[in-house]
């Protein structure tokens, strides 16, 4: 018995002691330590937020700076936070209406009143500072910085430099993979696309701790856990800034839509490359602007086609060198062999019409070139036969990609016997339909593009170089700039052919078919096209390069409907060589403001609102005093004015054919160096581009 009472006063005496030291704990959990312990209880769960970086710049030949990047301020509210006494004076700051930021807060609430809800986009730097001065006086507000696109002044490059734009819903899932979320934006046109790669930089993140309901806690592990953002690799473009410049105003002043691209004849370099018509690349920073969109995709004009590389023209008689060059290789022609150009050539029962029936007398290769002869073509596509015609096309780059780094390139057409027999039938097509192969017209179709690669590959006696925009790139963790290689082809065309084309191209000039070309003491060979159109006036065409003796520039001019080539084409290319050998002030195009700067379509009321004054994107703008003060309410003491807060650093680019980056060191990567200039070789309309099928 004794045993036993003591064995129930053990148990007793544990039992005890157990809730002894589990009330102890409870008493320090909820007195003791509550403070500590109770705030941590309320944090359950870590969140990721992402820090964008800024996308890389683009840069012209001579190091000017012609994409770079801009502070984009928007005003959000945290629903939680936000003190409803001060809504007046916040809607006179921001200079917004009361009913509105009061419909958002709601919303926001809605959603998650922890989580802040967008309030404007795009604040100008006026009300940025202005409301910068007083955000201690607005508890639940914050300023955001983002980045959007700042142009150069002096030209537009909307098919040049492309756009960003949000990634579509559709395509979220496909992109998701590669580290994109929604709302990310990513290149989606010209430049931008090509080289969303090297553009983007890393995004960097920050670990934030939250309590159940989302509101903010604090750093996570004080910060130690946050990766900073990497900024994108700058571009060097091999654009020379003031010949792109010239080429959109020429190309404007115009009034008809068209086309140029010009080439360094040395390296495959574009110098300048100009789609009209064209539009701003404004109505797409900050948030699109809608209206202006549906304006550009619904004009009849087809803005949105970039018709140096995505659309396809006959080329008229700026072809007829490939003929002339198939017959001296192969010898089925004595370039000296004279003939009688009447004015009309028949085959079968067809006549074929040359200098509308008025003809051009008797002409050898030479002058038949110079003075675009196209009796002697017509005939002369039979002497060469047809493989060989197409031949020596593709040896030029025809009927195929130039492999030009600006999306969406057309090949064009050239046809072949195999293209007849897919398109007609085996045996159900006759020789007829090569008549017009000969002086350029038929089937055959051609990008800008292709033209200007080919008057290049004469120019430069013989190699065909890969057309390019973008020389290299600066990697902006390594500070370390990386040129590109680019393929060249040495044409197996003797030098004697050469020398017979390139006079024949001096005539055009001299006084033949392209005299408005002509420059004084200065050499120019060129070339003449006029492209028929069953849907209106004739397309205009001019190639050429100069010096003739040593070509510093080779380039391709298309204007639609303008009919003849020698008339409005040849001046354009005139004013650019001029401009590019000698050197001259661009003249102000008619329609243009002071700047030389002429819209491309005409704007909307909804387009010219999202047209933003572009600011210096160095540091927030210094606090400056409205033209009319916004009085505080009573209930507020006046803002002490502070420091503005410093803007994040001017970002980086980055490059099409490279690996992934890896993650960033947290140091600041090393400030840009201008780099040399380095050129490296190496090796129709309609269609709709992918922007507009979005």
């Amino acid at each position: 018995m004794d045993k036993l009472q003591r064995s129930t006063a053990l148990i007793s005496y544990l039992v005890v002691a157990i809730f002894g030291v589990l009330f102890g704990r409870l008493f320090y959990l909820q007195v003791i330590d509550f403070q500590k312990l109770g705030s941590l209880s309320a944090i359950n769960s870590i969140r990721r937020v992402w820090a964008e970086p800024p996308r890389g710049r683009m840069l012209d030949r001579n190091g000017n700076v012609l994409v770079d990047n801009q502070p984009l301020y928007t005003v959000k509210i945290i629903p939680d936070e936000f003190r409803k006494e001060t809504l007046p004076y916040l809607a006179k700051l921001i200079e917004m209406s009361q009913e509105e930021i009061t419909d958002k807060v709601r919303k926001g609430i809605a959603f998650n009143r922890f989580t802040p809800a967008t309030i404007t986009f795009n604040l100008n730097p006026v009300a940025v500072a202005r409301l910068s001065e007083n955000l201690w006086q607005l508890p639940g507000v914050i300023i955001e910085t983002d980045n959007k696109r700042k142009y150069a002044d002096s030209l537009n490059g909307a098919h040049l430099f492309g756009y960003c734009r949000s990634i579509p819903k559709n395509k979220l899932e496909e992109l998701a993979e590669q580290g994109y979320v929604l709302d990310d934006k990513i290149g989606f046109s010209g430049l931008e696309k090509t080289y969303e790669e090297r553009l983007k930089g890393i995004k960097g993140v920050q670990y934030e701790m939250v309590t159940p309901f989302g509101k903010f806690a604090g750093k996570y592990n004080e910060g130690r856990n946050d990766l900073p953002s990497v900024r994108g690799d700058d571009l060097y473009l091999s654009i020379d800034e003031g010949l792109q410049k010239r080429a959109e105003q020429l190309l404007r002043k115009t009034g008809k839509s068209g086309a140029v691209v010009a080439i360094d004849p040395a390296t495959g370099g574009i110098l300048a490359l100009a789609s009209a018509p064209d539009f701003s690349l404004d109505i797409f920073n900050g948030s699109t602007d809608r209206a202006g969109w549906k304006a550009i995709l619904t004009s009849p004009m087809k803005p949105l086609i970039n018709r140096a590389v995505q659309a396809a023209y006959p080329p008229g008689s700026t072809f007829k060198m490939v003929s002339a060059m198939a017959a001296l290789e192969e010898k089925t022609m004595d370039p000296k062999k004279k003939i009688n150009d009447t004015g009309v050539f028949v085959f079968g029962n067809r006549r074929f019409l040359s200098n509308e029936g008025r003809g051009h007398g008797v002409v050898d290769m030479q002058e038949a070139i110079s003075v675009s002869s196209n009796v002697y073509f017509y005939g002369l596509i039979f002497n060469i036969g047809f493989e060989n015609w197409t031949k020596y096309g593709r040896m030029f780059g025809f009927g195929q990609k130039s492999g030009v780094d600006l999306p969406n390139e057309r090949s064009g057409i050239l046809p072949s016997t195999e293209y007849y027999d897919k398109r007609y039938g085996k045996n159900k097509w006759t020789k007829g339909y090569l008549v017009s192969l000969g002086i350029g017209q038929g089937e055959v179709n051609t990008t800008p593009v292709q033209l200007a690669t080919y008057a290049a590959a004469i120019g430069n006696r013989g190699t065909l170089l890969q057309p390019h925009v973008v020389n290299g790139y600066r990697d902006s963790e390594s500070g370390r700039y990386i040129p590109f290689s680019y393929a060249k082809r040495k044409l197996p065309i003797s030098t004697p052919t050469f020398d017979l084309i390139h006079a024949g191209m001096l005539g055009v000039v001299e006084h033949g078919t392209g005299t408005l070309a002509k420059i004084p003491d200065l050499t120019v060979a060129g070339k003449t096209g006029t492209a028929q159109n069953p849907h209106g006036r004739d397309h205009a065409w001019f190639i050429a390069y100069a010096p003739a003796e040593n070509p510093k520039i080779a380039l391709a001019v298309l204007v639609e409907n303008a009919g003849f080539g020698g008339t409005i084409s040849a001046p354009i290319a005139r004013e650019l060589i001029k401009y590019y050998i000698i050197g001259d002030k661009p003249p102000r195009a008619e329609g243009t403001d002071s700047t030389g700067t002429a819209p491309a379509l005409p704007q909307t009321d909804s387009l010219k609102k999202n047209v933003q004054p572009l600011q210096p994107a160095a540091a927030r703008p210094a606090p400056a005093k409205p033209a009319a003060p916004v009085p505080a309410p009573k209930s507020l003491t006046p803002a002490v004015p502070s420091k503005p807060a410093a803007q994040p650093a001017a970002m980086k680019t980055t490059v099409k054919p490279a690996a992934a980056k890896t993650r960033p060191k947290p140091s600041e990567p090393a400030q840009d160096q201008q780099p040399a200039i380095v050129e490296d070789q190496q090796g129709t309309t309609g269609n709709k581009t992918e922007e507009e099928t979005e």
